[in-house]
């Protein structure tokens, strides 16, 4: 049985209007406990993803105003993203050669879902768990010989 992106994906997505500042995203984010929002653009389309490291790195770090600064302002854009459909083997290649943390799932252009390190590491504690338990099925007491 293969995975696909579809069976681990969240698809409760956490969407932001690009107009929003940045301090204000950031409470959004907090009350939901989530680091990340997909950020949208004036006619609903997908202008990029914004996460707690853009907040860091782009507003705090560099002394920006969260309360001036706009979300679509340090979105970055989605480079890369999975279709439902893709092989978990394969989102998690990509996720761990190019440093992804979140992976965006689309369906045509419509975002459907998202996988996070932390979903790829739950999916591979259950495989493990499921493993040891087979493992442990074969198991038998040695006889002694004789």
């Amino acid at each position: 049985m293969v995975l696909l992106a579809r069976d681990i994906m969240d698809p409760k997505v956490l969407t932001v209007d690009g107009t929003m500042s940045v301090r204000e995203c950031a409470e959004y984010l907090s009350g939901q406990h989530k680091g990340y929002a997909i950020v949208h653009g004036p006619h609903a389309e997908v202008i990029g993803i914004v996460t707690e490291w853009d907040f860091l790195s782009k507003v705090m770090a560099v002394g920006g105003d969260p309360t001036t600064v706009r979300v679509s302002d340090i979105a970055t854009p989605i480079l890369r993203s999975c279709t439902p459909e893709t092989p978990t083997e394969d989102l998690v290649e990509t996720m761990a050669t190019e440093g992804i943390r979140r992976m965006v799932v689309r369906s045509g252009p419509q975002v459907v879902g998202i996988i996070t390190s932390r979903d790829v590491l739950v999916m591979f504690r259950q495989y493990v768990d499921k493993l040891s338990s087979q493992i442990a099925g074969y198991h038998s007491d040695p006889t002694p010989l004789g």
